[in-house]
Order: structure tokens, then C-alpha cells, then sequence
């Protein structure tokens, strides 16, 4: 018989091993916050596409309609992340976040208690506004929390919530869906996102802006390391040595930056249409966002007629159609955690683009898998096509991000990221709403929507293929990035 020394024993090895993978309990404790964030965009999707057909027959509606529920959320999310990046470069990021997820909750309760469809569209507009601090803030956040050399691996396992947050709401509101009306999945899900207001009340600091390695490794105490009395600020010159790694590969390679788009001054209040117009003369900025958007296009469009195509394709319930759906998400989790760290060792071993060369083959490659997991009868074998399918695709998200960050100096990480998150919400815009016109232009029901996905893979081929020239103009970026850092901290003296 196993005694209590001995369970104890297994436990705390076990969570000695959680706490190594992650860097100590500090980087848990803010990795699990920020990725709590994230999920609230994909709780908030997956739970509407896994009531998608109740709403069809509640309100008497077709797929554009229903697309449209999708695409208010990403049209106002693309106005309103521009205003949001700013209040994220100039205000306390974690009150910023507070106060968006407050209105989140209360826009969601409010989408449950919809009499028309209508109503329930107003109520989306309000989701959208909301929801578009959760980028640009946790963007910033992550970037003054963790050095670059190890900012690849560590975006895995933040983006993780995303998909996490629409395996939630897939299941959950499937699951709530199968005894009671869309209604109650949307209480559900509004009670659920109480607890991100309190996890970053308690468990988030906020971290000195440009520090980029605030949680140093083996930290135990998130809260204690943000106090100036416990422990030493970083300096700009920790700050520089935060990328260091990446910056002397870059020296090493005798790579030169871009010397007129050197930044010289602190850029922190210069306005929005200057910092845009400056990120876009960065070709690497230009591509990867490029290249961001076309991939979440295509899973924007999926991910809102996925429980509608399942449950027609193989003619299956809705319940058993969201585990289905969450088995495949499951497969996006893994790739998603895998991506960045095969990024993060191939830096390691001195491949400098390793950040965009894997997002680039893994977006390649997720087509035919892709296009197989749609087309075949079969559900064993498409579960496991799609399954795949959605790995690779999803192990391109966290280097493509971190990428992002190493081109862009600090001061404009924010709004950075809601330029990024405006195009992004463009496309996530569109998608639903061509779909669902598409898939009715081809017949309807689950014919339109296979040829559709299929014909929708096409945007996922350009992507790759925008992220692959990026290879080359990255590490020259790279370099200008940190040549501006430098030239910053040497005009504060």
C-alpha cells in the first residue's frame, strides 16, 4: 500500500519538474495569468460557434448571419486596437486589462438574455471593443517579463490559452447546449471569465517597461521581484543583456542595421501614424503581419463552422461533434507549445532566422493534412488528418510572434502589436462572413462548407509564403532593433 510519505513524495517531484520546465514559480505563476488572458478571445468564439446551430433555428438564420455574429467582433476589435496599443504603451497594463475583461464579462451575460438577432449583434459590437486590449497588453507584458533568447518557447506556452479558451468553449458550451438553450452557455462562460479579473489582481505585477527580463529564472515570488526595495530594477544596460544573445549572433554575422531607421530619441509618445508608418518601412514587420493574418483568416473561418460541419459530415450530435473539435484543438496546444521551443533550440544551435523558418515549413506543411481532414468520410481517419493539421499550423504562431517582438524596440511593443492586431482582426472579420457567403454560393449545408475550407487553404499557401523571403531580412531588423535600444539608452544619460 502506497503511504502519504510517499504520494507526497511523488508530488512534489512533479512539481519540481512543472516548475523547471517553466523557469520557477514566478514565470508559472505569470505565464498561467497571461494565458488566461488570451483565453477569453477563444472562450468567446468557440462557445458561439458551438451554439451556432441553436441560433440558426432560435432566430431563423443562415450561415452569413451567423458569420456575421463572428465578424463584429474582429470588425470593432480592428478600430478599437490602435486606441487600445496606446493605452498599453502609456498606462498600467494590468488595470488596462482589468477593466477590459469588467466589460467583457458584462457584454457576454448580456449576449445570453438576446430576444432578436439584432440584440445579439449590438451585444457583439461591445465583445469586440473589449477584447482588443488583450494583445497589445500581454504582448508588452511578455516582452519586459522575459528576455528574448527565450521569448519564442515562453509565447508558446502563453498563445496556448487562446486555443485552450476555445477548446473550453467549444466543450463546455456544447456540453451546456445538450440539456439547456445557447442561453445558458453564455451565463456559463460570463461566470467563468470573473476569475482573469481576479488572477491579475493577485497574481500579475507590473513590470518596469524595457526591462525585458524582469523574471529572472528560479524566481519564486512574481509580486516580491516588483518591489524596487526587494530587489535591484534592471538598468537599460540589463535591459540590452536581456537580448544579448540574439543581438551577439547578430553582431557575430557582421550584420549591419538599417542605419536610418535607427531610433535615437524615446519614441513612447510619439503618435500612432508615425510609430505605424516607421514598423511598416521594417520589412520583416511587413511580412510577418502579413503573413499572421492570411493564417488566422483561414482559422477564423474554420473555427466558426467547425461544429456545423462536423455535425453534418459525419452526422453526429453536437456534443459528441465539440469533442471532436476539442481532440483537434488538443493537437493546435501541442503545436503551439512546440513550435517555440523547436525554435528556440535550432537559435540555440545558430540557425538566426529560426523564428521565421519554422513558422514558414509548418504553414506548408499543415495544408495537405488540412485539405485530407476535410475531404475524407471517414472520422477516425479525418480526426487524426486534422489533428495534425492543426499542430502544424498552430507551431507557427509563437515564433512568428516572438520574431515580431525582436524587431521592434520596447517603447512601441504595444501599439506594435495593435497594428498587428488590426489586420489580424480584418481578416478574422472577413472570414466568417465570405465563408458563410461562399458555402452558400456552392450549395450549402456541408458540401458548400467542405469546398469552402478547401478552397480557403489557398490563403494559408500565401502565408507561408510571405514568411519565408522574411528569413532573410529578420536578422537586419534584428539589428536595427538593437541598435535603436542602444542609442536610446545612451541619450537618457
Amino acid at each position: 500500500m502506497i503511504g502519504r510519505t510517499h504520494i507526497a513524495g511523488i508530488f512534489g517531484a512533479a512539481k519540481a519538474r512543472i516548475f523547471a520546465l517553466f523557469g520557477g514559480p514566478a514565470r508559472l505563476q505569470v505565464i498561467a495569468v497571461l494565458a488566461l488572458v488570451l483565453a477569453l478571445d477563444g472562450v468567446d468564439k468557440g462557445t458561439l460557434s458551438a451554439v451556432s446551430d441553436q441560433l440558426k433555428h432560435a432566430f431563423h438564420i443562415g450561415n452569413t448571419e451567423i458569420g456575421l455574429l463572428f465578424s463584429a467582433v474582429s470588425f470593432i476589435g480592428t478600430a478599437a486596437t490602435l486606441p487600445m496599443g496606446i493605452l498599453a504603451d502609456r498606462l498600467p497594463r494590468r488595470i488596462v486589462l482589468m477593466v477590459a475583461i469588467a466589460l467583457w464579462v458584462a457584454a457576454m451575460a448580456i449576449s445570453g438574455t438576446a430576444t432578436s438577432y439584432t440584440y445579439l449583434l449590438v451585444t457583439r459590437l461591445f465583445l469586440g471593443a473589449t477584447t482588443a486590449a488583450a494583445w497589445p497588453c500581454v504582448a508588452s507584458l511578455t516582452g519586459d517579463f522575459f528576455p528574448a533568447r527565450e521569448r519564442a518557447g515562453i509565447y508558446g506556452w502563453i498563445l496556448a490559452g487562446e486555443l485552450i479558451g476555445s477548446g473550453i468553449g467549444f466543450f463546455i458550451a456544447g456540453q451546456v447546449e445538450s440539456f439547456s438553450t445557447w442561453r445558458w452557455s453564455f451565463y456559463v462562460m460570463a461566470a467563468l471569465t470573473l476569475l482573469p479579473i481576479w488572477a491579475i489582481r493577485r497574481y500579475l505585477p507590473e513590470p518596469e517597461r524595457g526591462s525585458q527580463s524582469w523574471l529572472r529564472p528560479g524566481e519564486r515570488d512574481a509580486q516580491a521581484a516588483a518591489r524596487p526595495h526587494q530587489r535591484d530594477r534592471p538598468q537599460p544596460s540589463d535591459a540590452a543583456a536581456g537580448v544579448s544573445k540574439l543581438q551577439e549572433t547578430v553582431r557575430a554575422a557582421d550584420i549591419e542595421p538599417r542605419k536610418e531607421l535607427v531610433l535615437h530619441h524615446d519614441p513612447t509618445h510619439r503618435s500612432i501614424w508615425w510609430v505605424m508608418g516607421y514598423l511598416l518601412k521594417l520589412p520583416t514587420y511587413t511580412l510577418v503581419i502579413a503573413a499572421s493574418a492570411l493564417a488566422y483568416y483561414f482559422f477564423s473561418g474554420v473555427r466558426a463552422f467547425a461544429m456545423i460541419y462536423v455535425t453534418e459530415h459525419y452526422h453526429i450530435s453536437s456534443s459528441s461533434a465539440s469533442a471532436i473539435v476539442l481532440v483537434a484543438g488538443i493537437g493546435g496546444l501541442i503545436g503551439t507549445v512546440a513550435g517555440g521551443r523547436v525554435a528556440e533550440r535550432l537559435l540555440q544551435r545558430g540557425v538566426l532566422s529560426a523564428r521565421i523558418v519554422v513558422p514558414a515549413i509548418a504553414l506548408f506543411l499543415s495544408v495537405p493534412f488540412l485539405a485530407g481532414g476535410v475531404w475524407v468520410a471517414d472520422i477516425g481517419l479525418g480526426i487524426a488528418l486534422l489533428t495534425i493539421g492543426a499542430f502544424l499550423m498552430a507551431a507557427a504562431v509563437a515564433p512568428i510572434d516572438a520574431a515580431r517582438l525582436d524587431i521592434i524596440v520596447p517603447h512601441l511593443w504595444g501599439r506594435g502589436e495593435a497594428g498587428r492586431m488590426a489586420l489580424r482582426s480584418a481578416f478574422e472579420g472577413g472570414a466568417p462572413l465570405l465563408f458563410g457567403a461562399v458555402s452558400g454560393w456552392l450549395g450549402g449545408g456541408q458540401t458548400g462548407l467542405m469546398w469552402t475550407f478547401l478552397i480557403m487553404l489557398i490563403p494559408m499557401l500565401m502565408a507561408g509564403s510571405l514568411a519565408w523571403p522574411a528569413r532573410r531580412t529578420y536578422p537586419r531588423d534584428v539589428a536595427t532593433a538593437a541598435a535603436s535600444v542602444a542609442a536610446i539608452a545612451q541619450n537618457r544619460r
